[in-house]
């Protein structure tokens, strides 16, 4: 019998690779906090589920992909081991990316912690296709 938790992620997965928003939404909780590591336009927590709606919005325009390798729960937690790549843009991504996902007492994700396996790599990548306009609105169009 597989654990709920896990489940919820293969459900994510499968809907991000679908590009359905209404099933990412589905696992993320309202008050998500959702950390991407760098030192790049796209780094830092997202605050809320609609920040991380907007953060893969702007990962759709590069093509990306995830392919899972790794999924395993404990307790409140799961981790992923996943390929991550692109497949447009100027730069590319191709490495892997461990994710901590954190369920709150309601079943939904409440914190990701994304760990990149060649962060210099997505730094670049970042840096070559997306542009940074005036803060609010922070990324070009």
């Amino acid at each position: 019998m597989k654990d709920p938790k896990t489940e919820a992620i293969e459900t994510f997965f499968a809907t991000y690779a679908e590009d359905d928003a209404d099933g990412i939404r589905a696992v993320l909780g309202d008050d998500i906090g959702w950390t991407i590591p760098g030192h790049h336009p796209l780094a830092g927590t997202k605050r809320s589920v609609e920040e991380v709606m907007a953060f893969f919005a702007a990962l759709g325009k590069a093509g990306s992909k995830a392919d899972t390798i790794f999924l395993e729960a404990a307790d409140e937690y799961v981790v992923d081991i996943h390929r991550g790549w692109t497949t447009k843009g100027t730069g590319k991504v191709d490495t892997l990316w461990a994710l901590v996902w954190h369920f709150n007492a309601e079943g939904e994700v409440d914190r990701v912690f994304n760990l990149s396996g060649d962060q210099h790599q997505m730094d670049a990548f970042v840096w070559a296709d997306y542009a940074l306009a005036p803060l609010p609105g922070r990324l070009a169009p």
